[in-house]
């Protein structure tokens, strides 16, 4: 019996539109061979719906992913909308997309394919085999605390607030997610804070620790957030699985993806407790490239394995995916951000066109 899924769609700016048709192309030829239905419907985010609506987030668009099985988003954000003032910008469109679907863990895989370690600007003794999950807080933490803003002090200079702050309940969700993560991998997890100095990291660590005794089989450790930036530089094949909150997991998964050489290859997984996930790369709209066939796809395609996976329980279809991509690339495919000698030189429609060839066998 045909499985039937209603999946909508925001390409939102730059590459966005380009990358994300590439990803339907192969979730449709997939879904054909494996008798799954999928109902696509696109809705307007960041930049588009800015220019479209003045707003970065429609209403519209909000209850369409709500009325959703998935969400699929490429990218959003450019040049053009920078000077917006920060309520208007693309950016926020995405953070009240997060909290209006809460959205609260972010699975960020950082894997190095063998075909591509030489892309990686370390070692290759140290990023060979690197395979790490990083679990990000998405909904708490300084993006969302308050007191927040810039005031006028009593003597008229201006100060800037963020307001740092997780309570119990949302310390513990994610650390479950992060638990139950580590538990289908390879059953370290490490969570990383600033305990030594802010107190909302001590409460973090006391209660990943009180947490910890329900998953004996997991070996957990702690990392202050400086440390934890240095040792994946020196030596990443150290880590399994990290958790951490949104600030601190930010800029760690985005450390973590350029060891893999090119953040053009990386996929993201935003979840909640219920509802829709959204699935989207981790690199921006690259608006230097928009519309020139150069962008490399592989990310979106992947984050669309990934809803298959996270999102509609299909891992058999997200399998084939996954298998499709390590295929192309072993035959040598390659767009700019990962060309290297001796390889073919693509763009992204021609890398989407070398998948479905290899989906299609």
């Amino acid at each position: 019996m045909t499985q039937n899924y209603r999946i909508t769609l925001l390409p939102g700016d730059g590459i966005g539109p380009e990358i994300i048709a590439v990803a339907v192309d192969v979730l449709k030829l997939v879904a054909k061979q494996l008798d799954i239905g999928f109902e696509f419907q696109e809705a307007l985010i960041g930049g588009a719906a800015i220019d479209a609506t003045g707003n970065p987030l429609p209403e519209e668009t909000l209850q369409k992913c709500r009325n959703s099985d998935a969400v699929l988003l490429a990218a959003i954000g450019g040049y053009k909308w920078d000077n917006l003032p920060r309520e208007q910008r693309p950016e926020t469109g995405l953070l009240g997309l997060r909290a209006g679907l809460g959205l609260f863990a972010n699975l960020r895989p950082a894997t190095i394919l063998p075909q591509l370690v030489d892309a990686s600007s370390l070692k290759r003794e140290v990023v060979e085999g690197v395979d790490i999950m990083v679990i990000r807080e998405l909904t708490g933490g300084i993006y969302f605390g308050k007191p927040k803003g810039i005031f006028e002090t009593e003597t008229g200079e201006k100060r800037g607030v963020n307001t740092m702050a997780y309570t119990d309940s949302e310390i513990d969700r994610i650390g479950r997610v992060a638990f139950e993560t580590a538990s289908k991998r390879g059953k370290r997890l490490c969570s990383v804070d600033k305990a030594n100095v802010l107190d909302v990291s001590q409460l973090w660590r006391d209660r990943i620790i009180a947490l910890s005794s329900e998953y004996p089989d997991i070996e957990l450790s702690h990392l202050y957030v400086d440390n934890a930036a240095m040792q994946l530089i020196r030596w990443p094949k150290q880590f399994d699985t990290i958790v951490t909150g949104n600030l601190f997991g930010d800029i760690l998964s985005d450390a973590a993806a350029m060891l893999t050489g090119s953040i053009g290859m990386l996929p993201s997984a935003s979840l909640g407790a219920t509802g829709p996930g959204v699935f989207e790369p981790v690199h921006g709209s690259a608006p230097d490239i928009a519309g020139q066939d150069k962008a490399n796809p592989i990310a979106q395609v992947l984050s669309a394995a990934m809803m298959l996976r996270y999102g509609l329980n299909q891992p058999e279809a997200a399998n084939k995916i996954e298998q499709a991509v390590v295929e192309v690339l072993d035959r040598g495919y390659r767009t700019g951000d990962i060309m290297s000698e001796g390889m073919k030189l693509v763009g992204t429609r021609a890398m989407g066109d070398a998948l479905i060839e290899v989906l299609q066998g």
